[in-house]
């Protein structure tokens, strides 16, 4: 089928072309079981989904899975057709198809304590039982192939090799490459004493990544952005916090105030604002969530009652990022407390002032304390309190009361990509920093690359990066061809997030002890990794959406 030198890379596209079909088969099962125990009556029953939760979460991992090897795939043949695909490409696509078949037919690891395997879902044993005997899966996992496909991937990753991400777009492929070599020269080698020191990310940073354009990038030029789309962000995203994901996440606040303002601002909300943010010259941060409400927004008690030509806001709110040092805050409040739910959620465009580390948060009527955290620092998380704090109502998003909440969904399928790049970002980094350290340090009278234990880690960390990366590009691209995408951008998230944490624990399993040491970037890369999974949606959340999405009659 190959050999060890010049594999058959058309025979491994046919391959896995055949491992597909057959995941694509297994799935159909899966969802008709998931179906015929949550729907009744022809609609999702919200009872019944609560009840066979965990069913439907393994096959949203599942439907991941299929998606990953499907866009992984196609990744691949397009290589192949501009003669790109080299035996490394070959060897990821190989590898990552055995390890998600293996896992389809016997079990996805949904976190550290949850498996969920083909019967949970309800599988037809027969279904299951054709899937497993199917040849190619024996060919797929044929263990010589396997070595060989690990040997390769290695090879290259010790010369700081790790596969051709496959961007076509010449424009696109100059912006990754700029921001990879910036953040490899002015963030990584400082990354480890900011998260030391917590300190805020420099000042000077901020300004070169605002004359770099990384705050207006998905800003239309006419609004004094860059105009271009989310696979430009995700480029951008991915660099940056591979270097440090405190620098690569300050875009991503701009980019979620500049599409809430640009999908649903007034005409003089989008003048006033959407300059300023692609400039940087107005850091903004978002104010959603509070104690105790979670994911569940629609429990919201935060008011802004009208008094003439303002709003009085009171309440509390929590894990606000970078909420001192912004100038705009994207307020969503309770504005009908008459109206149940989502109903009654209004969205403020809220200025005040910079603070300062001597007055965090100088605006009159507003308070805060900073929450101290493990990881994910560099913009520091706060808990914010109002009390009469007054927002003109000019400010109100929109000009019309009660479409909050519609108007920050809007913006999920955005942020959740842009979660899914900065994963891709950790994964990339704690990948890089094993494959160093493996290749440096010796044991034994011989670097600790050359132990199979180890070197089979960094051979499948650099594979489901690059499935994850492929899932997560897709996204991208289809929310830049204006299709929704909620369910590709919850997979992309889901995948990623999860692939950047597994990445962050083995290269600290391959630093050994070192890796538990703080001076090593690993441990900082680790914390770091872990809110992935969490914030942006926890990846429960992303498991009913793709669930719900995929399994409702619609489809």
């Amino acid at each position: 089928m190959t050999n060890e030198t010049t594999p058959d890379l058309d025979a491994v596209l046919i391959l896995c072309d055949r491992g597909l079909a057959l995941a694509e088969q297994l799935l159909a099962h899966s969802r008709r079981a998931v179906a015929s125990a949550v729907i009744r009556d022809g609609r999702i029953d919200p009872q019944l989904l609560d009840a066979h939760q965990l069913a439907a979460h393994g096959f949203a991992w599942q439907a991941t899975y299929v998606e990953a090897l499907r866009r992984t795939l196609i990744w691949a043949r397009t290589l192949r057709e501009t003669d790109a695909l080299t035996p490394v490409e070959a060897a990821m696509l190989r590898l990552g198809f055995a390890e998600y078949l293996a896992q389809l037919g016997g079990g996805i690891a949904i976190s550290q304590t949850e498996m969920v395997r083909p019967a949970d879902v309800g599988t037809d044993p027969e279904a299951l039982w054709t899937f497993l005997r199917d040849p190619v899966l024996a060919e797929l996992s044929d263990p010589a192939a396997l070595a060989a496909a690990r040997h390769r991937i290695v090879e290259a990753a010790a010369l700081r090799t790790f596969g051709d991400v496959g961007i076509a777009d010449g424009t696109i492929a100059a912006i990754r490459e700029q921001f990879l070599r910036y953040a490899e020269a002015e963030i990584a080698p400082h990354a480890q004493a900011w998260h030391q020191r917590n300190e805020l990310i420099p000042t000077e940073i901020v300004q070169q990544l605002a004359e770099m354009g990384v705050f207006g990038l998905t800003v239309p030029e006419d609004r004094g952005g860059s105009g271009l789309g989310k696979i430009a962000m995700c480029v951008v995203s991915e660099a940056l916090s591979g270097g440090y994901i405190g620098v690569g996440s300050l875009g991503t606040r701009s980019e979620i105030a500049a599409e809430l303002v640009g999908l649903a601002g007034t005409e003089a909300q989008k003048q006033q604002w959407l300059p300023g943010i692609a400039s940087g010259a107005i850091l903004p941060t978002a104010v959603f969530t509070e104690p105790n409400t979670g994911s569940d927004l629609g429990s919201l008690r935060t008011r802004a009652v009208r008094d003439g030509d303002f709003y009085r806001v009171t309440g509390a709110k929590t894990w606000i990022t970078h909420g001192s040092r912004s100038d705009l805050m994207t307020l969503l409040v309770r504005t009908d407390p008459a109206a149940a739910g989502y109903r009654g959620l209004s969205m403020l465009l809220a200025g005040k002032p910079r603070g300062t580390p001597d007055d965090p948060f100088p605006a009159p009527g507003m308070t805060g304390t900073e929450i101290r955290v493990l990881g994910y620092r560099g913009m520091k998380e706060y808990e914010i309190g109002f009390e009469d704090f007054r927002v003109p109502v000019s400010a109100l998003l929109g000009g019309e009361e009660g479409q909050g909440f519609k108007q920050l969904m809007q913006t999920f399928e955005s942020a959740r990509i842009q979660t899914g790049a900065r994963s891709l970002g950790v994964a990339q980094n704690a990948l890089e920093l094993a494959t160093a350290y493996a290749t440096e340090r010796n044991q034994f009278g011989r670097p600790i690359m050359a132990f199979p234990r180890v070197s089979g880690k960094i051979a499948w960390m650099a594979t489901e990066t690059m499935l994850a990366r492929q899932l997560t590009y897709f996204a991208a691209r289809q929310k830049d061809s204006g299709q929704r995408c909620d369910i590709e951008a919850g997979m992309a998230k889901l995948l990623a997030a999860r692939v950047a944490w597994s990445n962050a624990d083995s290269a600290v399993q391959v630093h050994g002890g070192n890796g538990y040491a703080v001076e090593y970037p690993i441990s900082r890369v680790l914390c770091d990794a872990r809110i992935l999974s969490i914030f942006e949606g926890a990846a429960e959340i992303q498991a009913q959406i793709i669930a719900r999405g995929l399994v409702g009659p619609q489809n």
